[in-house]
């Protein structure tokens, strides 16, 4: 018996967002009397920080704090429409759409200041603390609050806003198979160490390094979450789970999740990542999807560090130590053939 130590590496491109005919989101904001602005999406957060990310990236366009946003994730029936949270366009998509709607509600905030400091609006500028003032002179100025209350109790006017994005649909040209079926492409690289047991077949992925070019970080802190997250899957997925292991007889197959092997906390591996930053030219300030990419790489870099380790390629997923074991013995017919 021997734990036998290998390393694989394996990189990615994964496309941000999808050419479904067509692939729009859109936002509303609006201001409230007091200087919030509620942002109204369809787009669901399951968990991916679109909330978050999403408030940031309408304080940075607004000027305001970040606290003073919410984010309403309504539901289809009373929000503006979006295509849906897949396909790693969450906060390319959407992001631009609460740009393009910041932007529209910040033209009228400040209309309004203008209006009550009588200069020229674009004379003005935001401190990103709640407050507008003239350019070069802070003193004079107004806060976001009375500018608010100005626009609904003195002019009558709604700080308001409207967002759509939408990829354009791309054709295919006859001739050259061209064609642009997405906005940009993220990249990823992970470089996998394991260990494997020559006896029992069992892997442990002891390390997983990765780096992740993702355009612009919107919220490190939830890049990194994310990576780690998506690791997670990629180890589960590459040794534990599988959709369907008895189709179509599903007579001995799992009826709940204490059946159904998938790694526990103690199972993660040790983790070092790094985010590399390319700002996309069409992302809102920069940024790529990165969601779904971050349980690619490590399924391929884990598959080549058994081959290291032990010499066996698995071509079928999960790599079981049933698959492992079963190639020992064939690396071990082949080294040793009966005559």
């Amino acid at each position: 018996m021997a734990w036998l130590s290998g390393r694989g590496v394996a990189a990615v491109n994964y496309p941000t967002g999808m050419n479904l005919g067509g692939d729009p989101s859109q936002a509303l904001i609006h201001a409230t009397t007091t200087g919030g602005f509620v942002i109204t999406l369809s787009s669901v957060d399951l968990g991916q920080g679109i909330k978050t990310v999403g408030a940031q990236i309408a304080a940075e366009t607004l000027g305001v704090p970040y606290e003073n946003v919410v984010i309403d994730t309504a539901d289809t029936d009373t929000g503006p429409h979006c295509m849906g949270t897949f396909a790693s366009r969450g906060t390319h998509r959407i992001g631009n759409a609460i740009m393009m709607a910041a932007r529209e509600a910040r033209e009228v905030m400040m209309s309004v200041a203008a209006t009550e400091l009588e200069v020229d609006a674009g004379d003005l500028v935001t401190d990103g603390k709640g407050k507008i003032h003239v350019n070069g002179a802070p003193d004079k100025g107004i806060s976001v609050v009375d500018v608010a209350l100005a626009a609904h109790f003195k002019h009558g006017k709604t700080i308001s806003g409207r967002g759509m994005f939408m990829k354009p649909k791309s054709e295919v040209v006859p001739e050259t198979g061209e064609m642009d079926p997405d906005s940009c492409q993220a990249h990823a690289c992970t470089v996998a160490e394991v260990e494997v047991d020559d006896e029992t077949g069992e892997v442990r992925v002891k390390k997983l390094t990765n780096a992740y070019e993702i355009g612009r970080a919107m919220n490190p802190a939830l890049a990194h979450q994310q990576i780690v997250g998506g690791a997670w899957m990629g180890i589960s997925h590459a040794l534990y789970e599988t959709t369907e292991p008895y189709y179509p007889d599903r007579g001995h197959g799992p009826t709940d999740f204490s059946q159904y092997l998938m790694p526990g906390p103690g199972d993660l591996a040790e983790m070092e990542s790094v985010i590399i930053e390319r700002p996309a030219s069409n992302g809102p300030y920069g940024a790529k999807g990165i969601g779904e990419m971050t349980a690619n790489s490590p399924i391929p870099a884990i598959a080549n560090a058994i081959f290291d380790a032990c010499g066996v390629r698995v071509q079928s997923l999960p790599i079981t130590p049933e698959k492992i074991l079963r190639g020992l013995d064939s690396l071990r017919e082949q080294s040793n053939p009966t005559h």
